[in-house]
């Protein structure tokens, strides 16, 4: 697969659909399968069992890789691992049953984990209001 684009602004999944709370993009940028399941790992763990998750991303490009010390030419590397393409604006993580302190300290430790900034996104009521 060609390395592609990461400019532009997500035209979907860039409003928070299924929780309370969302923790978005706020620039390009490639996340890999470690650094999602390290971001679960960390929300599972600081959150209760009553707290909904829900990943709103997928590893799906593949990046490939020569091994060291290997001559050029002989085709395309096998692959290494794999990214999920993020543009700025796409939601990443979905939190529920939770409350506001809790999801910005979730946010605080999930954002230590990931390659590019973020921030924490409210679910827009009907109307605009918050609460």
């Amino acid at each position: 697969m060609h390395r592609g684009r990461r400019k532009g602004i997500a035209q979907a999944g860039n409003e928070v659909a299924f929780g309370e709370y969302g923790i978005q993009a706020v620039e390009p940028g490639w996340v890999s399968a470690q650094q999602i399941e390290a971001c679960r790992t960390t929300l599972v763990r600081e959150l209760e069992r009553n707290a909904r998750i829900w990943i709103r991303i997928f590893p799906d490009k593949p990046i490939t890789k020569k091994p060291a010390e290997t001559r050029m030419g002989k085709g395309k590397g096998d692959v290494d691992h794999w990214v999920a393409v993020v543009r700025s604006g796409r939601i990443l993580f979905e939190l529920g049953g939770i409350t506001r302190e809790q999801a910005e300290e979730a946010h605080r430790l999930v954002s230590y984990k990931l390659p590019i900034r973020t921030r924490l996104r409210e679910r827009l009521r009907l109307g605009g209001e918050r609460g």
